[in-house]
């Protein structure tokens, strides 16, 4: 079968092959095969391919870290899924090919109703949405909550995941033009980031406490969202896309006791149960389900045209997202 490997890395176009690999074979007692319908491309798959991730494979690698697929054959003690069943793919299972084989612990039938492509993007953007905002600090119903790059795949999915908890949610932007579409998103405040945030995000909420800055920019960005925090808040550094280290205030760490702290979910998918697991993506199904989360898709490839898929999904104006198996 066939599958998109980096096998050196460096620029996707010395970096990537679509090449034959052995197939998986037939599953073991509480294994699945799964047909692979549809897998993003994610910034963690550009950064692998560029040798700048967390961790890198051995080479050569398939790529692809989350997905979603059809059972097309089930272990004999399998009783959570049977032939023909949608289910999500776990994360980092390569998915850039036409079949994988795990074993089945959380896994649920999805509805065949739901948009595929959107399920596909359920695993990696909207898991750390939801888990940042449940897992890190406790935010009571109706409470606010902040973040930047708020237009992002992530952002979006925590504007989407954070109405769904009952939490109120400021999203900052670094651009005017992209307020409205937000604000068509069902997003509760929508500001252009700068020096005086503080300020206007005051001015918006009544000068509501905030708890809780979810930061994916970095360099002075990362300090406006210090500013807004109540004493005792908590920003949450997840991604650096700006490419600055994070700028921070002394004075709000000491007199206000406002801290900083990272999130990866690999290692959160370290020491989550199943239970665990399973009870977040049926949540966040279910809103894909209702079409309450969805995230823009530039365009979707077959593996022949990996080439093409990457130079689009490097422009980050929406997912690109391969379809090993489309007739």
């Amino acid at each position: 079968m066939k599958a998109v490997q980096v096998v050196a890395f460096g620029k996707p176009v010395d970096a990537v092959k679509l090449n034959e690999i052995a197939d998986v074979g037939s599953p073991g007692p509480d294994e699945v095969v799964v047909a692979v319908e549809a897998a993003p491309v994610n910034a963690t798959d550009l950064m692998i391919t560029a040798g700048r991730y967390g961790f890198l494979p051995p080479l050569p690698a398939t790529l692809g870290i989350e997905g979603v697929g059809r059972v097309v054959a089930a272990g004999a003690n399998v009783k959570n899924l049977k032939e023909g069943d949608r289910t999500l793919i776990p994360l980092m299972v390569p998915t850039w090919t036409e079949r994988v084989k795990f074993t089945a612990t959380w896994q649920r039938p999805l509805s065949l109703q739901a948009d595929v492509q959107q399920l596909a993007m359920v695993g990696v953007n909207p898991a750390t949405a939801y888990l940042m905002l449940t897992d890190m600090v406790k935010v009571p119903n109706g409470g606010w909550v902040i973040q930047n790059g708020a237009n992002s795949a992530t952002g979006r999915a925590v504007i989407a995941v954070a109405k769904s908890l009952g939490l109120k949610l400021v999203n900052v932007v670094r651009r005017e033009e992209l307020v409205p579409e937000l604000r068509a998103l069902g997003a509760d405040v929508v500001l252009v980031d700068g020096p005086d945030l503080a300020k206007r995000v005051a001015g918006e909420t009544g000068g509501a406490a905030i708890p809780l800055a979810l930061d994916m920019v970095g360099g002075a960005s990362t300090l406006n969202l210090m500013n807004c925090l109540a004493p005792k808040g908590v920003v949450v550094v997840y991604s650096a896309m700006s490419g600055q280290p994070f700028s921070g205030s002394s004075q709000r760490a000491i007199f206000a006791d406002v801290s900083l702290r990272g999130f990866w979910l690999v290692h959160w998918l370290k020491t989550a149960s199943d239970e665990t697991m399973g009870k977040m993506y049926d949540h966040l199904t279910t809103l894909v389900t209702s079409g309450a989360l969805t995230a823009p898709v530039a365009a979707t490839y077959g593996l022949e045209r990996f080439s093409e898929a990457l130079a689009v999904a490097a422009n980050f104006k929406g997912k690109v997202i391969f379809t090993p198996n489309r007739a």
